[in-house]
């Protein structure tokens, strides 16, 4: 099975915002709704995603799509060997879809999304069972090293 990477960017004209990468790709989006499409791109192979429900528009999560559960299971596995806590999903709704995922954050905060898409889903979410954070299913970041400490701070 050949695993996908995810991008999700939040954006602030869905409309705009559709008409940009629809060009930039070459094809129209996969999946449409007000606030959210999606392109699943061959080439590359990306599951691409934008959506008006983020925090600030920018990068809002990245991942990597797999097709069974034991692709899934494997990378959970990773990432507690790693030594990162992860917030596991099964059964969610998100993004107009039904998937088993799991969630860590990076060393600079940046939520990443391992998941399974069980099937389509006819709500973006379920706020009842989605946990706090920018997006109906991005969990909240920890806190992102400071801008003083980077090389290119003022």
């Amino acid at each position: 099975m050949a695993k996908r990477f995810h991008v999700n960017l939040s954006v602030e004209k869905i409309d705009a915002s559709i008409a940009f990468y629809s060009n930039l790709f070459g094809t129209p989006p996969a999946v449409v709704k007000p606030d959210y499409a999606k392109w699943m791109l061959d080439d590359p192979r990306v599951n691409f995603a934008i959506s008006t429900r983020g925090g600030k528009p920018g990068v809002d999560h990245l991942g990597i799509q797999v097709d069974d559960a034991d692709e899934l299971n494997d990378l959970a596995a990773r990432l507690h060997a790693a030594g990162e806590a992860t917030l596991e999903q099964v059964g969610t709704t998100c993004c107009y879809a039904k998937s088993d995922k799991n969630w860590v954050h990076d060393p600079q905060g940046l939520a990443w999304e391992t998941f399974r898409t069980l099937g389509s889903a006819t709500t973006y979410g379920d706020p009842e069972a989605a946990p706090t954070g920018t997006a109906c299913c991005t969990p909240a970041a920890k806190a992102a090293p400071s801008a003083s400490s980077s090389c290119c701070a003022a």
